[in-house]
């Protein structure tokens, strides 16, 4: 595995740090807030505290994961293969939910239909573990990092910590993860092969990650308008997120995203694509995981309509607000960009 080292000088305190505090606030509110399902939506303050857990839970591996990402010269195939072994360490290991079947009578009818995609052997939800470790990898990790980087274009490529960054973004993950472990793992029904099956995944997915490389090949070809790749991404975000959680369904979203990976792979070696594209592409996750908020009854059922939509609308439009100002950076610094 690479070191983390590099010999190039870090960006001014000022531009890196407030570039680290978005990627911190940002991967936890895209991971559980922009939905909408929290019981708590109809309380701002109680959202904001929410943080101070989701924040070490989720926003520091973001950090860490581009981090490392950019210090070793790689790219995207290793920020998506980063992003889905923490996905499964999360979802697996730290609060064990893909091994929790149990379901809650009080809850909406989205969070109590019968699980019916089991795979036999291996006590896990083809259809929960698609939307777990997925969801992570779009919406916890790379559609924020992708967004960010956006918005600070001229250190997108370098690193933003030092040795004693990286050491406060580790310690501040371990404690978070601590906490979320020793909540949940007294009701976890997880077995010890399932635990060690899981460690094993992520394992090997963290090594492919520091085994591929993108490659540098270009097309002659001109790539698409970047309002066709939203668009078209939009597209498959929102099949991923309304399928049915039945075989079809997962069927389905597994053929729709690996069409949708290939068709970015193959506009990515072209000529023209830049930031924009993937800006574009991570964008669209998101308005599209704030837009699905109106049509999903938070846990609990007591949230009361209007300020139901109140906060959704709150968060879509600071989405909107978001990557305008991305949009406009990258304007500023690419302005022969398509």
């Amino acid at each position: 595995m690479p070191v983390i080292s590099a010999p190039a000088a870090l960006p001014r305190s000022r531009h890196r740090w407030v570039a680290v505090a978005g990627l911190l606030m940002l991967s936890p509110i895209s991971a559980e807030y922009l939905i909408g399902y929290s019981d708590s939506t109809n309380r701002p303050l109680e959202l904001l505290a929410g943080l101070l857990i989701l924040a070490p839970l989720y926003g520091t591996v973001a950090v860490l994961i581009r981090e490392i990402t950019r210090r070793t010269g790689r790219g995207w195939p290793t920020i998506l293969l980063l992003s889905a072994a923490f996905g499964v360490i999360q979802a697996g290991l730290i609060d064990q939910t893909l091994f929790h079947h149990e379901i809650n009578p009080d809850d909406p009818d989205w969070a109590t239909q019968a699980l019916v995609t089991l795979i036999p052997g291996l006590g896990v939800d083809a259809a929960s573990l698609l939307n777990y470790v997925g969801g992570h990898v779009i919406w916890s990790f790379a559609a924020p990092i992708a967004v960010i980087e956006s918005c600070a274009p001229r250190i997108a490529d370098r690193r933003w910590l030092g040795r004693v960054g990286v050491g406060v973004m580790v310690a501040l993950w371990a404690l978070g993860a601590a906490l979320i472990f020793s909540d949940t793992s007294a009701d976890s029904t997880a077995g010890p092969a399932q635990l060690i099956g899981a460690a094993v995944v992520a394992i090997a997915l963290i090594a492919a990650a520091f085994t591929v490389r993108p490659v540098r090949t270009q097309s002659q070809a001109k790539a698409p308008s970047w309002w066709l790749v939203g668009g078209v991404t939009g597209v498959a975000w929102c099949a991923s997120q309304l399928l049915p959680a039945t075989w079809v369904g997962v069927a389905v979203n597994v053929v729709a995203m690996v069409v949708l990976g290939w068709l970015l792979v193959r506009w990515s070696r072209r000529r023209g694509w830049g930031r924009r594209h993937v800006l574009a592409a991570a964008g669209s996750a998101l308005v599209v995981r704030a837009g699905l908020s109106f049509l999903v009854e938070p846990l609990g059922g007591n949230v009361e309509g209007m300020v139901k939509y109140a906060v959704n609308a709150a968060m879509l439009g600071g989405v909107a607000v978001l990557l305008l100002m991305a949009a406009h950076r990258l304007r500023r610094q690419e302005p022969s960009a398509c």
